[in-house]
């Protein structure tokens, strides 16, 4: 299955966020593929607002993983793998644990462990064409 969704300011996010999630059908893993800047962690965040996350979102590019809640006390896992050097960073965080869970899992720059992502998941590729960002994406 696939789709396209197109945006080209921040107002239509919450629209945006809200396809993404329809489109996902219950799947709860997302993999967000795109280079620096196409707005990888911005969508993350409109999806977590969506999601009444109550912490302040970010990019978890220092960390790896951030962990939100939201406000029924749930946790959100955010990924960003964009800085690993090995798999071993990824198994010694427990990410099976993670992805094999009842919560949500977005994940950036999965190609730098794609390997390890064998559960069925949403995948987001973001383009940036004529100052709007084009999302294609597969379930």
């Amino acid at each position: 299955m696939e789709s396209k969704l197109v945006y080209k300011n921040l107002d239509e996010l919450p629209v945006v966020a809200e396809k993404i999630l329809n489109f996902a059908n219950g799947c709860k893993v997302f993999a967000f593929y795109g280079e620096l800047g196409t707005g990888k962690t911005t969508i993350i965040k409109a999806i977590c607002e969506y999601l009444h996350v109550t912490d302040q979102t970010s990019s978890p590019s220092f960390n790896i993983l951030h962990e939100y809640v939201t406000q029924n006390n749930t946790p959100i896992y955010h990924f960003d793998f964009y800085r690993i050097k090995n798999l071993n960073e990824v198994y010694d965080l427990g990410f099976e644990n993670y992805i094999n869970g009842e919560n949500y899992c977005f994940i950036e720059w999965p190609q730098n462990m794609e390997q390890l992502l064998d559960v069925k998941n949403v995948k987001i590729e973001i383009n940036v064409e004529d100052e709007q960002r084009v999302l294609m994406l597969s379930l």
